[in-house]
């Protein structure tokens, strides 16, 4: 099999290099990049001396030898970079969100169905994160039986001075709960093998932020499947300057035969390094390091490119869990 062939449209975010990285390690090949900003292009450059930087994009949209476009642009223009990938035959990985309004899920949906693109979206602190994986694995093996509940807490730092102006604009990143909040959204629907969910409450809010108005510090959400599976999610922007880390995210499932609580990234004043899983069933506790799980969503996405399945994630979850986190925003602005 060939290797595939990707370029990359828009680098705002530094999650280009999760998605860049997932692919490579599969054996892709980037063969060009655009971003608008010439001093992002530099770092870019810098970090990928071997990427050719494209002036104008529709060189890459264009070229026949390109399978992929992958972007990690402002938030609120990745919805047209798809689009418009998608009319040009391209598959497309996205960073999340994928869109910032329900208008921006609706056309990228329509595309979508009309050329029979993938439109994927590396939800990160899933496909990037090999304690999720790997619970994922404990979950589909019945190790705590059918699942119950699901919590998921994302706490980030906010690093405010070192934030471009778009991160204050609600249109352009699309509200906490868009923004991160896309994460947690993906994780219940994956977990709990659901295929839609209702949002019972959701709120969002600026607690220590007056002076960004546009600026959400923290939302929540509780959602619960057509069979009763309930979920809460929370997404800051308070992690404390001591952590180490960017930020203490956690996931904590309960099955009917037992428990999972993922700490992410850090044990705080417990065990070194990330990536820690801890799993409660009728046998007793362990801890079980996940450091050195596989992250197959590069391998599985390339796979899906060639042959064009759904093993990576399907088509369906990847848009249900930003219409989730779309209603769920929606719904907390309109009581905010």
């Amino acid at each position: 099999m060939r290797p595939l062939k990707f370029a990359v449209i828009g680098i705002n975010h530094d999650h280009i290099h999760g998605q860049i990285g997932a692919l490579r390690r599969a054996g892709a090949v980037c063969t060009g990049f655009h971003a608008a900003e010439d001093d992002l292009a530099g770092a870019f450059a810098d970090t990928y001396p071997e990427i050719l930087r494209v002036t104008e994009a529709d060189r890459l949209y264009e070229d026949p030898a390109i399978d992929v476009i992958v972007s990690a642009a402002i938030p609120g223009d990745r919805a047209n970079i798809a689009v418009k990938a998608m009319r040009h035959g391209k598959d497309v990985l996205l960073d999340k969100p994928g869109m910032t309004s329900l208008d921006q899920l609706e056309s990228v949906r329509l595309v979508q169905a009309e050329t029979g693109r993938i439109l994927s979206i590396l939800y990160s602190e899933h496909f990037e994160v090999p304690a999720t994986v790997k619970a994922g694995k404990l979950v589909a093996a019945g190790a705590i039986g059918d699942i119950v509940t699901m919590a998921g807490l994302g706490p980030h730092r906010l690093r405010k001075p070192q934030r471009p102006g778009w991160f204050f604009e609600r249109e352009r990143y699309g509200g906490i709960l868009v923004d991160i909040g896309a994460h947690q959204f993906e994780q219940f629907l994956f977990f709990t093998g659901a295929e839609d969910a209702d949002i019972l409450s959701a709120s969002v809010g600026n607690r220590a932020n007056a002076d960004s108005p546009g600026l959400q510090d923290v939302g929540d959400v509780h959602l619960r499947t057509p069979e009763g599976v309930t979920g809460y999610i929370r997404v800051d922007w308070f992690t404390p300057d001591g952590l180490p880390v960017w930020g203490d995210g956690r996931l904590f499932i309960t099955g009917t035969q037992g428990t999972i609580e993922l700490r992410k990234y850090i044990d705080v004043a417990g065990r070194p390094g990330g990536d820690h899983l801890f799993l409660t069933d009728r046998n007793g506790m362990q801890h079980i390091d996940c450091s050195s799980v596989e992250l197959p969503f590069g391998r599985q996405f390339i796979a899906d490119v060639f042959e064009r399945t759904e093993t990576a994630m399907p088509q369906a979850r990847c848009f249900k869990a930003m219409e989730l986190a779309l209603k769920a925003q929606q719904r907390a602005e309109e009581i905010a």
